[in-house]
């Protein structure tokens, strides 16, 4: 078996049992650790994953020709790799497999509004019930934030709108443009709470179905309104500007398009926040799995990239925050809610889908748990006055708008 080649040198820690198409067992074993075992169910199976690893794993579990014995669950396979991943660093093959993907990174980036919008129905225009089922009740499909790590997701979630709008130091009267404003639910917390008047701005139609659905019963009339729009056809002059969770599907060729045009849209004396997802490590591609799945035309960022084209962009960083467990956190909810609705899933979709999307949830919690992926909170200013000197009005915000919470619902 090729495959035994690939594992020999990968498995360091725990121990894997491999039983092949045709019933033999095939050991793999380092250092005391979690133990697994999986079936292959077509005798091509660990040709294309010794082949093709990273996209043929998820390919074999999605289609039944790989399952998880003895109870276990795809991500405990995940979680095995995860954790020898973690000790063995970088080595040569994947860096050389870096190098071929980074060759292509262009054509897998290419993001014109047509494709964009197209990447985004991919994902996004999803029906409404599925992301019910797993997602808080504002339906926040980004990282939540996760104080001491004992917060429920909707708790967390709501902190995390706070911890943002703290950032931007939100007022009433405030001209606020939400980019890729998701279901509504940061939009509707600024306008109806902080009376902000709030432009939400989308490439998902079901997305702004929705967030014109939950926005009506508030009766906010002008202050608060959602379009089916590219963030590169806005026109107008914001006081305030965010971006959450959408920063990934802009590509990195379009960067410099898009930090430009913050500088244009914000206010001389406005505030700008981006929260994306990002890694520690340099410039790097797309899981390939990941890219023809689930994000198409997608791309996690390096800080260095960021920072590069928002200096090309003439804009001061007047802070930047790095997350680190909180998204794992975040996605184990997640997966947890999803695994329990599994059957309402399957009956919206098929058995197939739901293992796909199992394995998404179960690969990118085990990509922030190990795998050096992050999220990056960074402020942005065109005027080195526009933000205070220290950041103490952060927590002194947050604090204050959750006291006027408390008081309210007693």
């Amino acid at each position: 078996m090729l495959l035994a080649r690939l594992l020999d040198r990968l498995v360091v820690t725990g121990r894997l049992n491999v039983v092949d198409a045709d019933g033999r067992v095939h050991v793999f074993e380092g250092e005391p650790g979690p133990e697994v075992t999986i079936r292959f169910h077509d005798p091509a199976v660990a040709r294309a994953i010794f082949l093709n690893p990273t996209l043929c794993l998820g390919e074999a579990y999605m289609d039944g020709r790989m399952t998880v014995e003895n109870g276990a669950r795809i991500y405990d396979l995940l979680d095995f790799f995860g954790r020898n991943l973690e000790r063995l660093g970088p080595n040569g093959l994947s860096r050389l497999r870096m190098r071929w993907d980074r060759a292509f990174r262009f054509l897998q980036q290419y993001n014109p509004i047509g494709r964009a919008r197209r990447n985004v129905a991919h994902h996004y225009d999803l029906s409404s019930q599925f992301y019910g089922l797993f997602l808080d009740k504002d339906r926040q499909y980004s990282c939540a934030y996760f104080p001491t790590g004992e917060e429920t997701l909707e708790q967390s979630q709501e902190l995390k709108k706070q911890h943002i709008a703290a950032k931007l130091r939100i007022q009433p009267g405030q001209k606020v443009l939400d980019i890729g404003c998701g279901w509504g639910g940061l939009g509707l917390y600024l306008a109806r709470d902080l009376k902000a008047d709030v432009v939400g701005v989308t490439l998902s139609s079901e997305q702004v179905e929705y967030a014109r659905a939950r926005a009506a019963p508030a009766h906010l009339g002008p202050r608060l309104q959602f379009d089916l729009r590219d963030y590169r056809q806005q026109q107008g002059t914001f006081d305030r500007i965010v971006s959450i969770g959408m920063f990934e599907h802009v590509g990195v060729y379009q960067y410099d398009t898009f930090f430009n045009k913050i500088r244009t849209l914000l206010a001389d004396n406005g505030v700008a926040l981006l929260h994306t997802i990002g890694r520690m490590e340099g410039p790097g591609t797309t899981n390939p799995w990941i890219r023809k799945y689930i994000f198409p035309g997608g791309y996690i960022p390096a800080l260095s990239e960021v920072v590069q084209a928002v200096e090309r962009a003439g804009l001061w960083i007047a802070d930047v925050e790095v997350l680190r467990l909180h998204y794992a956190q975040t996605l184990r909810h997640w997966r947890g809610r999803f695994l329990d609705h599994w059957a309402e899933a399957a009956a919206i979709y098929d058995e197939r889908f739901c293992r796909m999307w199992e394995f998404y949830l179960g690969a990118s919690e085990i990509a922030f748990r190990y795998l050096r992926n992050c999220v990056f909170q960074v402020q942005l200013v065109k005027r080195q006055d526009a933000a205070p000197l220290t950041r103490d009005y952060i927590a002194d915000l947050e604090r204050s708008w959750q006291r006027e919470a408390a008081h309210r619902a007693a």
